[in-house]
């Protein structure tokens, strides 16, 4: 039946809504894109305006819901940021809030896990006809401060009051008048208190940004209110990522990993039910709270739990509490991923960012050749210090030493993917990109004698594992310093899968040769050295099936050795990367032995 002229105009004006609603949707994630490199030019530490450990986002008045989140920033931020809105909308009714309030908390249960984060919370307002306003958004914002006193971002920890100043949910500014009280605390608090004060103005410069660019586009756009783009968005998102959950088969899928945990190995356990109506991760069975810094507050464990099931399932959706609404975690409280009140919790993201390896291992199950092998995943970020009672007494400063505090961000190597190698060098899942060596060297007396890709460490296969790397660090002062290590994957590494072999273990230690110990606050002394060699990812298939060509081309780089080269792939080659064709043939018809161990740099 032809369709009359009204259902045809009918058609047509829906159409035209629809188009204008996604213009409007695209136009709030350049707001918001916008908010988040405000944050990362204003900020005044390494780890946000060199590493971009920041989130940003703008949401909905009504529910606290995440509407649109910046490309720029971690999960562990974002996702976990997502949550936290909604604990300061019931501590702050939206109706009680006054044009030029600003909010602020660094609680780890309500904001993103650790003291270290400050999350900051600023609501917009627009004026109507009548001569009055009303608050149409929230923006809120994170970044990770250098220092927020105690003992230092450490793993040591055995309560949260070890770990520094703890600020409820309270007001940052109040109708434009900056609490001034709160930052007098704040400078007392920490030990680089410019650059942590300087941060929290970024904070609030970063929301005023957003504020000002979603009034220019609803005055643009006609909007009184995001009321209707804000249901568009949720409901679109949240039927998008069902429907591609409903291709996926149905049923539960189990899978466990043991990491090093602080003094004794954890594991980490989950088991995946995929329905029609969203996805569950359970995480019973798993270790549960760790006496030390270790414990994940559960909206870490969401965050990063989500992240990487979002990144397989549909990773082309965007990110916001529609595509978040499908998918559940739950761990069992008192479990390591569900640490309670007044747990230490400062190394969170130790644990934190394994997740999406434990939920991958359930994944391959369902989607054969569609995850990657395990990688490196925790960051090893290292935070580095000298001042007096900060380092091992018996190793003296000399008269003239410079006092510092410094976080620098580094990882080791991703695991393969299905169809490609894995990334060198690269943080997944967190994103955090690595601080330059010249920055370290210019606001420290620090040298980096050495940072390289580490040969043999990404683990073979079919696809090798990305490649972690070596660093060399020594104080040009010759004054003893002091490194907080937060590693994992240097008892357990990354495994490989599909025939793939595992990644190597990761080092950290002196140069005079003892190992520290992977997580804790130890010393190198002033004529010493430190050296971290990072681990590499797993590999994926069969290494005997690597192109030739591709292992040659390893070994010209320096990736892999030539004895690696022969021995895990069976292709015999020279330093410049010539293949030995006869040699090759011969050995590749052979069972390929036992891998051998990275050797250390």
């Amino acid at each position: 039946m032809a369709k009359t002229q009204a259902q045809v105009q009918a058609a047509s004006e829906k159409a035209v809504s629809r188009i204008r609603m996604q213009i409007m949707w695209n136009r709030l994630l350049a707001v918001v894109e916008e908010q988040g490199r405000t944050l990362v030019r204003t900020g005044f530490s390494t780890s946000t305006r060199e590493a971009g450990d920041i989130s940003a986002g703008v949401f909905e008045v009504h529910h606290g819901r995440m509407l649109a989140q910046a490309v720029t920033g971690t999960p562990g931020h974002i996702n976990s940021m997502a949550e936290s809105v909604k604990h300061f909308i019931r501590r702050f009714p939206v109706d009680t809030m006054k044009p030029g309030d600003v909010f602020i908390t660094n609680d780890p249960w309500m904001g993103t896990g650790h003291l270290h984060d400050f999350t900051v919370v600023s609501p917009v307002f627009r004026s109507n006809d009548k001569g009055g306003s009303k608050v149409v958004a929230l923006f809120a914002c994170t970044t990770h401060v250098v220092d927020i006193g105690g003992i230092g971002l450490s793993a040591d920890g055995r309560q949260v009051f070890h770990e520094g100043l703890q600020v409820p949910m309270m007001y940052l500014a109040s109708e434009g008048q900056v609490n001034e009280w709160f930052l007098e605390v704040v400078r007392e608090n920490v030990r680089e208190p410019v650059q942590v004060v300087g941060d929290i103005y970024s904070l609030v410069a970063c929301n005023e940004v957003g504020g000002r660019r979603l009034l220019a586009m609803m005055e643009e756009f006609g909007l009184e209110t995001l009321d209707e783009l804000s249901n568009y968005i949720i409901k679109t998102s949240r039927q998008a990522k069902l429907d591609a959950i409903r291709k996926l088969p149905k049923g539960s899928w189990k899978n466990a990993m043991r990491i090093d945990g602080y003094d004794t190995p954890v594991d980490l356990v989950c088991t995946l039910t995929i329905a029609d109506d969203g996805i569950t991760a359970d995480f019973t069975g798993t270790s549960p709270e760790s006496p030390y810094g270790i414990n994940v507050p559960h909206c870490y464990t969401d965050a990063y739990c989500s992240f990487g099931i979002n990144c397989v399932i549909a990773p082309h959706i965007p990110n916001n509490a529609g595509s978040l609404s499908v998918i559940n975690v739950v761990a069992p409280e008192g479990c390591l991923l569900n640490a309670r009140r007044p747990r230490a919790v400062a190394a969170r993201g130790t644990i934190g960012q394994m997740l999406p390896d434990v939920t991958y291992g359930c994944l391959q199950q369902i989607i054969k050749g569609g995850v990657p092998a395990e990688g490196t995943s925790g960051l090893w970020s290292m935070v580095l210090f000298s001042a007096y009672g900060r380092t091992d007494p018996q190793y003296k400063y000399p008269e003239k030493h410079t006092p510092f505090d410094i976080m620098i961000f580094h990882c080791g190597g991703a695991g393969a993917r299905p169809t490609l190698d894995g990334l060198n060098a690269t943080a997944f899942p967190s994103g955090i990109r690595n601080v330059p060596v010249e920055i370290t060297e210019t606001i420290t007396p620090l040298v980096v004698w050495k940072k390289e890709l580490r040969p043999d460490s990404g683990g073979p296969g079919r696809f090798r594992g990305g490649t972690g790397q070596i660093m060399h660090i020594a104080n040009r002062e010759k004054a003893p310093f002091a490194i907080s290590a937060r590693f994992d994957r240097v008892i357990f590494p990354p495994r490989g899968r599909a025939g793939g072999i595992k990644g190597a273990n990761g080092w950290a230690g002196l140069e005079s040769g003892p190992a520290f110990r992977p997580k804790g606050i130890q010393t190198v002394p002033g004529e010493d050295m430190l050296i971290v060699e990072m681990p590499g990812g797993g590999g994926y298939g069969d290494p005997r099936r690597r192109d030739p060509q591709a292992v040659a081309r390893d070994v010209l780089y320096g990736l892999v050795s030539r004895e690696s080269a022969a021995h895990d792939y069976g292709v015999v080659v020279s330093d410049d990367g010539v293949i030995d064709e006869a040699a090759t043939a011969a050995l590749r018809t052979k069972p390929a032995p036992a891998p051998k161990p990275a050797r250390k740099g």
